[in-house]
């Protein structure tokens, strides 16, 4: 009797043991597949979403990924996109076989419906990695993490009448944007089987990828794939106006000229280094206007409320600029304001002065964030509060510290792309010799969580976060500083809307030339 109790334990044990292994193994609908142990997750780091691009299917949108035998193990990131190099990155590591996603899951089971946060990655249209981060630290909270990866630079953007013709859509470029669409139809198909709630999908994107999230809620195409979106550094509100499907494919026959090249045929042919390499000089390496992904332009789709209406963050770093620029002279500064129509120039320096170098630097640096960054954020804001019924919480980035991940020179806040090192954990081993960025890293963390759950950032032990306000002297921008998260009016308000102004003139300059006959 005691030997049949002894056994029955020992059984049950091992059942509670086994139930509480992470979900290392797991079917797609191409096959199945088996992750990784990372510590208390279950990592897949390269499940292939759509075929590969490559052949005839280059300049082409998304296929999809053919089945496999038996088990594929998703143990390695895939190769980087082809781009240029740099120095930790090298032609060796590229593929244009590069469309993979990876998944890290807290789950034990497929049917714990946990919310799915998908993650678009920067680098201008032209350059970095799904693999950078995995975002196991948000997993750790509780969310299922997707990142995935997208072409770049002239394989991912390219129009061209040939290709336009040969399209059953009739349009061409924007595969970057249709890989991005294609990886989160395969999240709703298959997400469940990671532990994840296709219907609580939360896009975020930093940098090119904020911008890209803004597409997406701008693109019919993307409709009901997501619930709520998060914009670090970046908007889609072009102030010259986004290319059109017929001007980028006069910039594709210009490059194809460029490369002495006869038809697309003869470019399928051509090595990807060749076609995004180091020194290869191709300007279209952005979303285009095809009527088809955008069908007009985002600023006057969020003037209409003709846009994805669903909750969202939008954030910024006060030292944005500090990725760009170094050093700077006053001669120097004014050179680059050159550009500023003069009705603006005045205003500009009485905002942004440069009495000497180093406030030329700073004021350039300004001018950088709040055009560049600032302003669309801002503006994406006020616009979906006018127009929209979702909320906005709206987020100003300034922790100092002496980690960055591309500033350079004196810093007085986080640079352009230093958002990452507190989402992405980086601080999470560090909380003696970082403290406040280690504070400031769990905050925003778990807001980021909370609002991928719930739709809304707050919870227990977190100060409150508002929904903004066009209200200008209330407070609910959320600030992270100093180690703490503080309510603040909306930081940096004159210039910015100044900058506002100037697009508004932009535009209606814009429609004054297309409505010339």
């Amino acid at each position: 009797m005691k030997i049949k109790l002894f056994i029955a334990v020992c059984g049950l044990l091992g059942a509670m043991t086994l139930q509480a292994q992470p979900l290392l193994k797991t079917h797609v609908e191409t096959g199945d597949l088996e992750g990784v142990l990372e510590g208390d997750l279950a990592v897949y780091k390269a499940i292939p979403f759509a075929a590969p691009p490559v052949g005839d299917l280059r300049w082409k949108a998304p296929q999809p990924a053919k089945p496999w035998q038996g088990v594929l193990k998703a143990e390695e990131v895939a190769k980087w996109p082809p781009q240029p190099e740099r120095g930790d990155v090298s032609y060796d590591m590229m593929s244009e076989d590069c469309l993979y996603l990876s998944v890290v899951t807290p789950a034990k089971t497929v049917d714990e419906a946990l919310p799915v946060m998908v993650y678009i990655h920067g680098g201008g249209f032209r350059t970095e990695h799904y693999g950078a981060d995995l975002w196991q630290s948000l997993a750790r909270r509780g969310v299922v993490a997707v990142s995935i990866e997208y072409r770049a630079g002239a394989l991912g953007f390219l129009a061209h009448p040939e290709l336009s013709k040969e399209s059953p859509d009739g349009h061409s470029g924007n595969y970057g944007i249709l890989d991005q669409i294609f990886a989160l139809q395969w999240i709703q198909r298959n997400i469940k089987n990671f532990g994840g709630d296709p219907s609580k999908v939360t896009i975020f994107g930093e940098s090119a990828g904020s911008a890209s999230c803004h597409v997406l809620c701008s693109s019919p195409l993307a409709k009901g794939l997501f619930r709520a979106c998060i914009a670090q550094s970046g908007a889609y509100f072009m102030t010259m106006g986004s290319m059109t499907q017929q001007q980028a494919e006069q910039m594709g026959t210009m490059f194809q000229n460029q490369l002495g090249k006869k038809s697309i045929a003869e470019m399928r042919q051509m090595d990807t280094q060749s076609l995004t390499g180091t020194g290869v000089d191709f300007q279209g390496c952005a979303p285009i206007l095809d009527d088809y992904v955008l069908t007009a332009e985002p600023y006057g789709l969020y003037q209409r409320g003709e846009y994805a209406d669903v909750p969202v963050i939008v954030m910024y770093n006060s030292d944005e600029g500090a990725a760009f620029v170094e050093k700077t002279t006053v001669d120097d500064y004014m050179k680059e304001l050159s550009i500023v129509p003069p009705q603006y120039l005045d205003s500009v320096l009485a905002y942004c002065p440069a009495e000497n170098d180093e406030q030329a630097l700073f004021s350039l640096r300004d001018l950088m964030r709040d055009f560049s960054f600032g302003a669309p954020s801002d503006l994406w804001a006020r616009l979906q509060t006018k127009t929209g019924h979702s909320p906005v919480f709206y987020a100003y980035l300034t922790q100092q510290s002496d980690r960055t991940l591309i500033g350079r020179g004196k810093l007085r806040g986080p640079a352009h792309a230093d958002d990452i090192l507190y989402l992405g954990g980086a601080f999470d081993k560090e909380a003696e010799s970082h403290p406040q960025e280690k504070k400031v890293s769990d905050l925003m963390q778990q807001y980021w969580v909370n609002f991928a759950t719930n739709l809304n950032p707050n919870g227990d032990g977190l100060p409150q976060w508002p929904a903004f306000t066009l209200d200008p002297s209330a407070k609910s921008v959320m600030q992270f500083g100093n180690g703490e998260a503080t309510l603040i009016p909306v930081p940096n308000q004159k210039i910015i809307s100044l900058i506002e102004q100037f697009f508004d003139w932009m535009y209606s300059q814009k429609t004054m030339k297309t409505e010339t006959p």
